[in-house]
Order: C-alpha cells, then structure tokens, then sequence
C-alpha cells in the first residue's frame, strides 16, 4: 500500500495536500462542500490583530487562465475570530493552520497568540499578501522577514510556516532569513502581483488596479522558487503553491523538491478536487513504483 504520510519539520501530514488560505474559507465552512479528510492540513483565512475591511468591489477578476484578487484581507480581527472559530476547529477530520498578516512585527505575534488560544495546530505567517496598501512587503526584505519571523516565533510554540513571494530578488536570501529565524518551513509561493484591465469600460479590472494573481500561469514562477530554495538549503521543508488542479502538477512540485503541495484557486471551481488528485496521484505512484510519496521530494533528474 501507498505510504502517503509527509513531514514538514515537526508536523506529519496524512497526504501531501494542503488547501491554501484563501480557498478555503474559515475552513468549517468549507467542509459542507469537499472532503477535508483528503488534505494533510487546511490553512484557514488570513486573520491580523484589529479588524481589516479590506478593498471595495470589484475584488475578484476571473482571467483566461487563473484568477485576480485584491480582496486586501478582510476580516474582523484575532479577537472576535479566536472566540467566533474555538468552538468550530474542533471535530473536523483536518488539522487547521492559522494565517497571520500585519503591519509590523508585533501585529503578526499578537495574532500568532490568539491564533494558538483558539486551537489551530500550525500557524502560516503570511509575509507575502500583495494587495495591501501600506509599504513595502515583507517577503521582498530579508531582514524585514526575519523580524517577523523572530517575534512570531517568540509569542508561540506551535510549529511556524512563513509563505513568501515569487517576486523577491533573492528567495533564497529570504527563506534562509526566516528559517533561521524560526520558521519551520516555507511557503513557495504567494500570488504574484499583477494587473487587469476591462477594454470597453477602461476601468482596472479590481478596485486597487493592482492585485495578485493566481492559477495556472503561476506555476512554473513557484516552481522556480522551490527548485532554487531546495537546491541551496536541501534540509528546508517546503510547501509548493501556485497553480496546482491535478496529481501531475503534485508530482513536478515534489520533484523539484517540495515535500508537501497547496491547491488554492482550483477550490472556486471544483471544491472536491482534492479526491480527484489523491486518487490520480495513487495512480501515478503505482505505475512508476514509487512505495511513499515522500519519495518523490527533490527526485527530479537534473
């Protein structure tokens, strides 16, 4: 029998699959419509310390391949979301990350904190989010991540992701930064930062004219920045994310050196895709005698 177990560091996942934040809700929502026993883990919506009401509509922009977002975060703060999810994380048939976001360091582990008071197993420092408004982010600045990193790591014991962005100048730099710093493991990658534009009104195709984008064409920029980081710090865990809807793009992740794979955009059109590529990914292993799926981490033939 397929051995689909994989390790992030400290945390053992049932199957390399992981439903990216922003796809899946709040996660208990998000059960009503898919199986969320067939992901290792399920990262819940990014949360930050007082409440964020986000961009004005039009937020989302579907495009002839993928998606824009500039959704900007909205949500109503750790507090009113610790004591609205404590009660609903419990039960279900997925371990539940948190993801936190904020301006400063001191915002991300005042969210860390009461991320691990409502009981989420994991938490996803989101250092990459594309459509705030205020300065430069975090994932673009080493030193800048670490900073976060450090004080994240100082406010919980629960075991720490750090999502970073495809358009740093050096993901290596970075993601040795917030390793070193205490992250467990890396996120590769957010949405890349992009525009949209309807030709016949002119208008930007979402409020904040640049958002992130997302889907298929992102894939071989994430794949990128896994090989390059999997290469350089081998021992680093990494999370591949960007464009992922089938068993086969599973697989190319793993191979360049991911040991566990985000579906994001996918959800919006086919919520239950999890079982689909669990099953095809029995398949391939089966038909290129691969006995565990780890086996597959960093097997790629230069």
């Amino acid at each position: 029998m397929l051995d689909t177990t994989v390790d992030l560091g400290p945390v053992r996942l049932a199957t390399p699959l992981i439903a990216a934040c922003g796809s899946v809700g709040s996660v208990s929502d998000f059960g009503s419509v898919a199986d969320l026993s067939q992901y290792g883990a399920a990262v819940a919506k990014s949360v930050s310390a007082e409440p964020w009401t986000g961009h004005p509509p039009p937020r989302l922009a579907p495009l002839r391949t993928g998606m824009l977002n500039a959704v900007g975060i909205q949500n109503p703060g750790i507090a009113d979301w610790s004591a609205t999810m404590r009660a609903k994380l419990h039960g279900l048939p997925v371990p539940v990350w948190g993801s936190a976001v904020g301006h400063t360091p001191e915002e991300f582990a005042t969210v860390a904190t009461g991320l691990e008071a409502a009981g989420v197993s994991a938490i996803e420092v989101n250092l990459s989010c594309p459509n705030l408004n205020a300065g430069r982010m975090f994932a673009h600045d080493a030193e800048a991540s670490a900073a976060v990193l450090s004080a994240v790591r100082a406010s919980t014991k629960l075991p720490l992701g750090a999502k970073l962005a495809p358009d740093t100048s050096d993901i290596v730099e970075v993601a040795q930064a917030v390793v070193e710093a205490g992250a467990d493991w890396v996120v590769l990658t957010n949405t890349i930062q992009a525009v949209g534009f309807d030709i016949d009104t002119r208008a930007p195709l979402v409020s904040n004219v640049v958002g992130g984008y997302s889907g298929a064409g992102l894939k071989p920029i994430a794949m990128r920045c896994v090989w390059e980081v999997h290469k350089a710090l081998p021992t680093v865990p990494i999370v591949g994310c960007g464009g992922v809807s089938s068993a086969a793009d599973v697989a190319e992740y793993m191979l360049a050196g991911a040991a566990a794979v985000a579906v994001g955009t996918a959800h919006f059109t086919r919520p239950r895709i999890a079982r689909r590529i669990n099953r095809d990914l029995r398949r391939y292993c089966t038909k290129h005698g691969v006995q565990a799926v780890r086996d597959l981490i960093g097997a790629a033939t230069p």
